[in-house]
């Protein structure tokens, strides 16, 4: 633990709900730290605020800021994403000398994180792109952090990165990732992930509301039941918290808030370097659409007005079927990590960093929003074997799909005889599916792009990388089309 100096041992710029609280956080765990605002009202209202009594440096410009730091100077920016970062950057630049740190602790996208890990290290200013989980809670009490960029300013930020984050069994939730933009790329990839976890989530509870008729208050039981079971995590805690809430009138508040969802595009990203890398996170692209489909609430007014739905009542035992719902939402959140873990594992291949897999979900085991019991289980079959190819291949996972699986299916059935949507249980069990078959239809898929674009294909009966074309009309010739792609 530091001990209280003259100049501080961080700055932290912005002072937003979590620069705020991570700035308290710091100075809790012995460590100086100055702040600076842009507008300095924010400033004087955090000293005589939160701050009050406590070490924290204020300063009014960036000058004094700058100079209130021990060197080599650690700047954390909590600001907003894109050109704010790029734009303080700047402002700071005049005051720094090499060897001096900027930190980026925003939801940035992490072709930024690239971008200024290379342009400030040929000015010899160290850069770190770190994500940031735990929301203002996090922030406040010790958040996941996930730092990437010039690894050589690691040691001189491990310290107070490893004793601010949450503390999982004596071990903080933070480690070093990788070069340049891995760390948000690893943010991004957990917030993906946050997006599917709280999809299913939601499609669980609109299974029993809609779908099977319980009340609120018979909804919240199973989410109090089932956070004390294998879906302990704080998403289930939390919306078990939301369900007891009710309005004045004895109502529940969730029945009063307007279904339509916001997104701020971290989920929006991870789909779409899915697509670039062409990783089939089906699961995470579904929760992404759930939440533009949400958007159009007045056309799905209309809609529910005019288009039939031609679906039954639900009939059965309602406590074998929210089991079966617990199954298929356990079931696809396997689903949904197995799909982020595909993704980051091409990432690392294909930007050249060497992730560690086991350390990254212990990282995610505290502080942050998608913690929960089941990290545990993935650090472990990364333990068992590091060079897993697919979280689905390990023996625990292996065991706890077999043993949800009738009652993922059941789910997923039910709920389309009743005419409840339920996006990412399908999308999941489709995945599933898929990447258990030895034979897909994709041998009728390159046959059509031979046939009407002269694409190729392989064939079984001969080696791999050996291109055919067949002349399916017998006016198309023999050339193939080697040049391009659909």
């Amino acid at each position: 633990m530091k001990t209280t100096s003259q100049l501080a041992d961080i700055g932290v710029v912005g002072l937003a709900v979590m620069g705020q609280n991570l700035a308290l956080n710091i100075n809790d765990k012995g460590f100086t730290v100055a702040v600076y605002n842009r507008t300095s009202t924010k400033v004087d209202e955090f000293m005589q605020g939160p701050a009050n009594g406590t070490r924290i440096i204020a300063c009014h410009d960036l000058k004094a800021f700058t100079e209130s730091l021990q060197k080599p100077r650690r700047v954390m920016l909590m600001v907003k994403a894109g050109n704010v970062v790029d734009s303080f950057i700047q402002q700071l630049l005049p005051y720094l000398e090499k060897g001096d740190i900027i930190i980026d602790g925003g939801n940035s996208l992490f072709n930024d994180s690239d971008r200024r890990t290379q342009e400030l290290h040929q000015q010899g200013i160290l850069f770190i792109g770190s994500g940031v989980s735990g929301g203002e809670e996090g922030a406040r009490h010790g958040p996941s952090l996930m730092p990437g960029g010039n690894k050589a300013a690691w040691p001189a930020i491990k310290d107070i990165f490893q004793s601010i984050s949450a503390q999982v069994d004596g071990e903080p939730c933070c480690d070093w990732v990788g070069n340049d933009g891995a760390g948000h790329y690893v943010k991004m990839v957990h917030n993906g992930i946050e997006y599917g976890d709280m999809q299913l989530i939601c499609e669980a509870y609109q299974m029993m509301r809609e779908g099977m008729g319980l009340s609120g208050d018979e909804i919240q039981q199973v989410f109090a039941e089932w956070n004390e079971g294998i879906l302990d995590s704080y998403l289930i805690e939390i919306t078990r918290d939301i369900l007891k809430v009710k309005e004045p009138d004895g109502s529940l508040l969730i029945d009063h808030i307007l279904d339509t969802a916001g997104q701020k595009g971290t989920g929006k990203w991870t789909g779409m370097n899915a697509l670039e890398l062409g990783t089939p996170l089906t699961l995470i692209g579904e929760a992404v659409f759930a939440r533009c489909l949400s958007a159009l609430k007045d056309e799905r007014v209309t809609a529910s007005r005019v288009l039939p739905s031609k679906a039954t009542a639900f009939t059965g035992d309602k406590r074998e079927m929210i089991d079966a719902v617990r199954d298929a939402l356990y079931a696809s959140k396997i689903i949904s990590y197995a799909q982020g873990y595909m993704l980051m594992r091409e990432a690392a291949a294909t930007y050249g960093w060497q992730l560690n897999y086991g350390g990254i979900a212990m990282m995610w085991r505290g502080g942050c929003i998608i913690r929960s019991q089941f990290l545990s289980n993935i650090r472990d079959a990364f333990e068992r074997d590091p060079n897993l190819q697919n979280l689905l291949l390990d023996e625990f996972f292996i065991d706890a799909i077999s043993e949800a699986l009738p009652g993922w299916r059941k789910a997923v059935v039910k709920a389309i005889e009743i005419g409840v949507p339920v996006p990412t249980f399908s999308s999941a069990l489709s995945f599933y599916d898929g990447y258990r078959s030895k034979r897909l239809p994709a041998n009728l898929l390159q046959a059509q792009r031979d046939y009407f674009g002269a694409h190729t294909y392989e064939r079984l009966d001969k080696p791999r990388g050996e291109f055919f074309h067949t002349n399916w009309t017998g006016r198309g010739g023999n050339i193939s089309a080697s040049n391009y792609d659909v």
